[in-house]
């Protein structure tokens, strides 16, 4: 029986990156987002690479981690889990603490904490009871560092990263690893733009003069690393930058 690998956020960028790169592993992927018709596009496109099934399969499940309801039916339809990718989340504004928007703080503690909260709750028993579960919890770099205008996405980065930490210690005699990936710089279709709010001159400008970012492919390559190593291996936490990027403050443009 193949294994199976949950990711959430899996409608775009990394999230649907790391599904794909984890049905080619050999994992059954649940695919679960708010946009369904996004998943489902996603989903045929896995099963179109591999028509004879020799990789894994993909599985659609509609989920809003701000919903504790969607929460629950969603864990409901997910059989088993051997790996959970809470990667679902987001940045929202760019503004200095003077002048936040005390809704955009909350959506982001609420997308990016509370709801990774919510769906490790959810499925920790089934990852318990795959004998060898694995949580992946993606950050950011804003977890370890802090930059002007970005306190609101920094503290929640850091608290995710505070839960990745705290879920170690708590399982330590349980069948489950926790890894966190950490990316800095990276380039998807989307992450910038819901930032500033679909302004597309301003999350352009985020990586203007910058030769080569990182994609979102080279988070789900991490991903694929950290989840294959033997069972007993833990990868803490895998800090990834494009070259270009020293520090999440200091990147070179030309």
């Amino acid at each position: 029986m193949r294994k199976t690998a949950v990711v959430t956020g899996a409608s775009s960028g990394i999230g649907a990156a790391t599904a794909r790169r984890l049905a080619a592993e050999g994992f059954d992927v649940v695919l679960a987002a708010r946009r369904k018709d996004r998943l489902e596009e996603l989903a045929a496109e896995i099963e179109a690479a591999d028509p004879a099934g020799r990789r894994g399969g993909a599985a659609v499940v509609v989920l809003d981690v701000t919903s504790q309801e969607s929460v629950d039916a969603f864990a409901e339809a997910v059989r088993q889990c051997h790996v959970l990718v809470n990667n679902a989340g987001g940045a929202f504004g760019l503004d200095p603490v003077v002048s936040a928007d005390a809704d955009d703080w909350r959506r982001m503690y609420d997308t990016n904490v509370l709801g990774l909260m919510r769906t490790t709750k959810a499925l920790l028993p089934k990852l318990i009871a795959s004998g060898a579960g694995h949580i992946v919890n993606i950050t950011s770099l804003a977890g370890h560092a802090v930059y002007e205008g970005g306190a609101g996405y920094t503290a929640a980065k850091h608290a995710a990263a505070a839960v990745n930490d705290t879920l170690r210690l708590e399982l330590y005699d349980r069948p489950v690893r926790v890894t966190e990936v950490a990316p800095g710089m990276v380039a998807t279709e989307e992450f910038a733009l819901v930032r500033f709010k679909g302004d597309a001159d301003k999350a352009a400008k985020t990586y203007e003069g910058v030769a080569e970012p990182l994609v979102a492919d080279d988070v789900a390559d991490c991903v694929a690393w950290a989840v294959t190593r033997p069972a007993h291996v833990n990868i803490d936490r895998i800090d990834v930058k494009p070259r270009a990027q020293a520090a999440a403050h200091k990147v070179h443009r030309v």
